[in-house]
């Protein structure tokens, strides 16, 4: 490696999952992860883009399958099934941390980028979670976007643009 070259902070499995999401959300989660490692705080990109089938057995867990809760979205009304949101692990060293004072400092990097970031919901907290809201969906509702980007996506067109 020449001595000019840095070394990203973005590591395989994070660039795997980056390159499930839309390609207006691939360089603000690169940079959530550059800045974050900027900050001294490690983190990696862990889920994407969900089909509707893994959002369904998702929701599935802790109501008709074994296992604890992990999310109150069903299939199509969850922003990873359109390839605009993104969950993080905070890890040290190899160690993932699910809970960390941590996660608010990457939730403020990533609203310095523009992000929507789940450790700000009133209603269930979800610290990992980022998204990008289109900038057709600006003034609409959580609700009126899901509806938006379903119909969107039923119909074939492009659910960001």
């Amino acid at each position: 490696m020449k001595p000019a070259e840095a070394v990203s902070p973005v590591d395989g499995r994070s660039e795997k999952v980056i390159a499930t999401l839309l390609p207006q959300v691939r360089p603000i989660a690169r940079a959530l992860v550059q800045k974050a490692a900027a900050a001294g705080i490690t983190i990696r990109v862990i889920s994407g883009l969900r089909s509707y089938e893994e959002q369904a057995a998702l929701y599935a867990q802790g109501r008709t399958a074994p296992g604890k809760k992990v999310t109150n979205a069903r299939a199509g009304y969850s922003n990873h099934n359109f390839g605009i949101a993104f969950d993080i692990g905070v890890f040290e060293g190899n160690r993932y941390l699910p809970e960390s004072p941590k996660y608010k400092a990457v939730g403020a990097l990533g609203m310095d980028l523009g992000l929507e970031w789940g450790g700000n919901w009133k209603t269930i907290v979800d610290q990992p979670h980022f998204q990008l809201r289109p900038a057709w969906a600006a003034d609409e509702s959580e609700q009126q976007m899901l509806a938006e980007l379903r119909s969107r996506k039923d119909r074939g067109e492009a659910v960001y643009a």
